[in-house]
């Protein structure tokens, strides 16, 4: 189930290209096999942002076979910082990424995100005193759904300001919204920590964000760090 309208995002759907054929080959691979990549009109909308946003460096978090990372690494010709902590979908998608010739643009790291962002700012603060905006334009959260607040909060230190933290799924088909999207009750832990995560970051002095119905939810938020002193 989409979480606006079936006939309407297969609409959308018919306009959606991607030219680069390892690219069309990975996604045709990863929807047969039913691996959670980024919907199509999802990666629309995040590669036209990326193209006016124009970052250096993405981190994102949550690899799965590495498509969208090669796809942001394309579509704005940037370096992509991915990590994956399945140790399986990590070896897919870093046989992926060198398969498809992006290994000079995307390093996956692999390992609890929650521990590697961890390892990832204490050099970032080695690193900043020689380059104090080394670091990310843009990070991508997409994995564990319950975990997305402690994503955000290591990540914070790696962004430059007025970066951007862009989060998919937050609607989680429609759950997020309305508990009649989970009749079975089976997700109530992840759908209130979504919702505190979403109200979380709402709420925060030092972000403006909007989430739109793109997909399954897209968070979009844009940093100042100004503001978060």
């Amino acid at each position: 189930m989409n979480i606006t309208n079936d006939i309407i995002t297969a609409f959308i759907n018919t306009f959606y290209k991607n030219e680069n054929k390892d690219l069309q080959e990975l996604r045709a691979f990863a929807e047969a096999q039913h691996v959670p990549i980024i919907l199509r009109d999802t990666e629309g909308l995040l590669l036209n942002l990326l193209r006016i946003k124009k970052p250096k460096k993405i981190l994102e978090i949550g690899a799965a076979v590495g498509y969208s990372a090669c796809c942001f690494a394309e579509g704005c010709d940037c370096r992509v910082v991915t990590i994956e902590s399945s140790p399986q979908a990590f070896e897919i998608a870093r046989n992926n990424i060198e398969n498809m010739g992006f290994s000079d643009r995307v390093t996956v790291l692999s390992g609890d995100a929650r521990e590697v962002l961890v390892k990832l700012a204490e050099e970032a603060e080695e690193a900043a005193k020689d380059d104090p905006e080394g670091g990310f334009d843009v990070v991508f959260i997409d994995a564990a759904k319950s975990h997305y607040k402690a994503f955000w909060d290591l990540a914070m230190p790696l962004c430059n300001d007025e970066a951007m933290i862009i989060c998919d799924n937050v609607l989680m088909k429609g759950m997020t919204a309305s508990d009649e999207y989970d009749p079975g009750k089976k997700y109530k832990t992840s759908i209130r920590k979504m919702r505190e995560f979403i109200q979380y970051i709402t709420d925060l002095p030092y972000a403006d964000t909007c989430i739109l119905p793109v997909g399954d939810g897209v968070s979009i938020s844009v940093i100042d760090k100004g503001k978060n002193s």
